[in-house]
């Protein structure tokens, strides 16, 4: 070096200082890189993320190239500061080079660039791949003997490097990434991914049709009352039973009642011939797997029964679907809340067989829904008796007050959310 005049060893040392950056970013870049992102391009076919994805499958020889070639740049331009210092300062060129150049690497070679790959790693990494990956080609035998004194102490900690650690992703993960998936994806179908993973967690039990509520035909019914009810439903599908909801015999498309009503003298024989065998199902199926039952057996409409084989309610796929995708109704403030009226005080008018999960929704609240389904059913165990009218409970911070009772259950109830104290 004592033949090298002082301007090329400042040339040496800015090269060596942006050689140190290059280091110092790439480092940052490899491991700040989003690894399902990077999964995504590899399999587009981009060169950058391929490269990447190579060196992040052995972590441990990424590093180490990486800070072989880090360090030995940092302590090479050391030794040059330290020359070009005590050429131009003498002996105090020493303390000068040492915090000049500590400063300078801070700066130019470690905050700077790292914090620059820490918001852009993918700018950085992909081309730095490039680089990175001959480098280890030609740096292997320095690699490989760092590894094998590294990986054996690591192995004394139980650290097993060539164990390559899965990077699964939790159900909650996977709905926290879709909270914040930003403008990424639009609202309306962060909604319906997030209602899809929770489906599991809802059984048909939950947004089945009370047995009460079930619309049907009674075969034990005059055929004319039967024809009339037929032609006055609303729906495609009816259940048809004999004398009670509870022994539901089959199920009739009321389009097969075409046929039927085209005979001269059509009869219940006929009617009962065109029904399908009812489809029954546990109340305590998950939906996700109810609706997997409900494209396997080809069906749109199962009874719900308990484990005494008692019908609970009915549920169809349509109600399944609405839970991820929402009302297929047009008007839906008429269709989907008419057991939820507004009141002018803040309250509201709820149908006593409204169901919890049907209000928590509707309202964003947050009533008890790990006991009873209805508001009926929440009063009534909050109290432990059949209330009469004008009859308040204080449920969570929920104020309710009953307004009528008839055949034995809460038909309507006035609700009110209470305001949260002041912390």
């Amino acid at each position: 070096m004592n033949d090298t005049s002082t301007t090329t060893l400042l040339i040496i040392l800015l090269f060596l200082i942006l050689f140190s950056g290059f280091f110092s970013s790439s480092e940052t870049g490899m491991l700040s890189l989003n690894r399902y992102r990077l999964k995504h391009l590899k399999r587009s076919g981009h060169k950058g993320a391929k490269h990447a994805s190579d060196l992040l499958d052995r972590i441990d020889q990424l590093i180490s190239v990486i800070l072989i070639g880090n360090n030995f740049v940092n302590i090479l331009a050391s030794s040059i500061a330290t020359v070009v210092a005590i050429r131009l300062w003498g002996d105090a060129g020493i303390v000068i080079a040492t915090f000049g150049l500590t400063l300078v690497i801070l700066i130019f070679a470690e905050i700077t660039p790292k914090t620059f790959a820490a918001y852009h790693p993918e700018k950085i990494a992909f081309p730095a791949a490039h680089v990175l990956k001959p480098l280890l080609k030609l740096l292997y035998p320095a690699v490989w003997s760092v590894n094998l004194v590294t990986n054996s102490m690591l192995r004394v900690l139980g650290i097993n490097t060539r164990e390559q650690k899965q990077n699964h992703i939790t159900r909650e993960e996977l709905k926290t990434l879709v909270n914040e998936s930003g403008l990424t994806i639009p609202r309306t179908h962060q909604d319906m991914l997030i209602s899809i993973l929770d489906l599991e967690k809802v059984t048909v039990n939950d947004i089945m049709i009370p047995r009460n509520e079930i619309v049907g035909i009674d075969i034990e019914d005059n055929l004319d009352d039967i024809i009339s009810h037929i032609k006055s439903s609303q729906h495609t599908r009816l259940p048809v039973y004999k004398n009670d909801a509870n022994n539901i015999i089959g199920i009739l498309h009321l389009r097969k009642m075409t046929r039927i009503l085209s005979f001269a003298e059509p009869n219940k024989a006929q009617l009962l011939q065109s029904c399908r065998e009812p489809y029954f199902i546990p109340e305590s199926t998950p939906l996700n797997t109810q609706l997997l039952q409900f494209q396997k057996e080809k069906r749109r409409i199962g009874i719900v029964v308990n484990e005494y084989g008692d019908v609970q309610g009915l549920a169809t796929m349509e109600d399944i679907l609405e839970e991820i995708v929402g009302e297929f109704t047009t008007d839906y403030s008429a269709s989907s809340s008419s057991d939820i009226l507004d009141q002018e005080d803040g309250s509201y008018l709820i149908d006593g067989t409204a169901t919890i999960r049907h209000i928590n929704k509707n309202l964003k609240w947050a009533l008890p829904a790990d006991g009873p389904k209805t508001l009926n059913g929440l009063i009534t165990e909050a109290l432990e008796t059949l209330p009469e009218t004008q009859v308040c409970v204080a449920i969570g911070q929920y104020q309710v007050e009953i307004k009528q009772v008839k055949d034995n259950m809460i038909k309507t109830a006035k609700v009110r959310r209470l305001q949260k104290p002041e912390d």
